[in-house]
């Protein structure tokens, strides 16, 4: 688990979300108490539940990303998943449990990905012999060593076999040097690769038996022998796909899935989105509700701890951190059940995004929007640059259709770079090696009678 600082936390968070600084420090300290927690001795750590986490604010404010980048930081496993495909649970939904599931595929993923680096250098040296051997398939020497038959000699038999040795090492020597230096790479080779054993099994997401189906396609892959298929393809891939074999042959599986339970159950993260979505409003009645509301006692013993069943075995989630997000625009955290409110004792609201924040997003990011578009139309020979009015002039209009539509946040400026780059992007193959400037004047074009549309604006932007 990583070991960085609430500080350190919140500075790595800012290289890619902007704003926000109440919600950062929330989970820069909900991801140090984690690490904090494996310090203690084991009697007392047991006794330490995570603070569970709700995130309030409107969409496109950085409540996902804040999470996401997060658990690349802990490097830990981590979920997403909507609260409201619960809400019909039998017939297009999936049992709440299915979520832990989840979780153990990605940690268990996660973790083999680990251990297969770790034998690469290995696996790699294991490939390259094999790779030689199916440009050097093996001849068979007894032609080359006996003369009419019954008259050879066994002295010279060893005298030949040992000249035949001989000249076929350096033989591979030499297809050897000849590999490493790419000489090779025009070549195709045949190789055997897996195929999918035994028949596919859908079974109908009713509740409690989400995990069935995965169960019975790997009991039946245990009963139908493992099929394998000739592909011919080019030397460099097929080199690839002989690493991935022989790493896979190097990772103890069984060691693999006692590692990833441990993870999944000691640092694990569900993030759950659209928690507004299954709230029940109580000045009103509704069928809807009675779902909603079921939905959310099948969360509460998976979010107070439980033991669920996956194909690697139980996995209990008493230590899991649950974080919840919602826009809450006609509902409130009150709204839930009393139980799940108390399950999640934190609570930040994240507030709407102005001009500013947009121009800050624009060009302060690592992964900044005009970063992208550069790079993009820099694989056409077009370099593009921004003037400082021309983002300023996005950001002001991003804020305006904000305040005028729908508050989509963040992602209104996507939709405006996609318009304002739309004719540079589809002319782009021909203007190889030319430099175009995006000015304010440039901007207003594009965008100057949409926005003033007001109707045209809400189908277009």
């Amino acid at each position: 688990m990583s070991s960085l600082t609430p500080r350190e936390i919140v500075s790595e968070l800012d290289r890619y979300i902007i704003g926000q600084n109440d919600a950062k420090k929330m989970v820069a300290i909900a991801m140090r108490n984690r690490w904090r927690r494996q310090q203690i001795e084991s009697t007392l750590r047991n006794e330490i539940a995570p603070k569970n986490i709700i995130m309030m604010g409107p969409t496109g404010v950085g409540k996902t990303e804040i999470a996401r980048r997060m658990a690349q930081l802990a490097k830990c496993p981590f979920f997403k998943v909507e609260a409201t495909k619960f809400t019909e649970v039998g017939y297009v939904g999936r049992d709440v449990e299915s979520m832990v599931r989840d979780l153990m595929e990605l940690g268990v993923k996660m973790v083999r990905d680990e251990e297969q680096e770790k034998v690469r250098v290995r696996a790699e040296k294991y490939a390259e012999e094999r790779l030689l051997d199916l440009l050097l398939p093996p001849t068979n020497r007894s032609e080359n060593s006996m003369g009419f038959a019954g008259t050879t000699d066994a002295g010279t038999e060893a005298k030949v076999s040992t000249e035949q040795k001989g000249a076929s090492e350096s033989t591979r020597e030499k297809f050897r040097q000849m590999w490493r230096d790419g000489k090779l790479d025009d070549r195709e080779l045949e190789l055997e690769v897996d195929v999918q054993n035994g028949p596919e099994i859908g079974i109908m997401a009713m509740p409690g038996m989400d995990g069935m189906g995965s169960q019975m396609q790997d009991a039946l892959g245990k009963m139908f022998p493992q099929k394998r298929k000739k592909r011919k393809m080019p030397i460099q891939e097929a080199y690839t796909v002989l690493i991935e074999q022989e790493a896979e042959k190097l990772v103890d599986m069984d060691n693999v899935i006692e590692l990833a339970k441990e993870r999944v159950e000691q640092s694990g993260i569900l993030f759950i989105d659209e928690i507004d979505k299954i709230t029940v409003r109580h000045d009103h009645g509704g069928g809807s509700d009675v779902s909603r509301e079921g939905v959310q006692r099948d969360l509460l013993p998976i979010v107070e701890g439980c033991a669920v069943n996956t194909k690697y075995g139980m996995i209990h989630t008493d230590h899991i951190l649950f974080i919840a997000a919602g826009a809450f625009h006609y509902s409130k955290p009150s709204d839930l059940i009393p139980e799940l409110q108390g399950r999640f004792p934190l609570r930040e609201e994240l507030h709407a995004l102005g001009k500013d924040e947009f121009y800050r997003i624009l060009t302060e990011p690592k992964n900044a929007l005009t970063v992208q578009y550069r790079a993009l139309l820099a694989t056409e020979g077009v370099t593009i640059e921004f003037t400082r009015n021309a983002l300023e002039e996005v950001s002001a209009m991003a804020e305006k259709i904000n305040e005028e539509t729908e508050n989509i946040g963040a992602r209104r400026l996507y939709t405006l770079m996609e318009k304002i780059l739309a004719e540079i992007s589809f002319e782009a193959p021909d203007k190889n090696g030319e430099t175009l400037v995006i000015d304010q004047e440039y901007v207003q074009k594009q965008l100057g009678s949409i926005v003033e549309n007001r109707d045209l604006s809400r189908y277009i932007l």
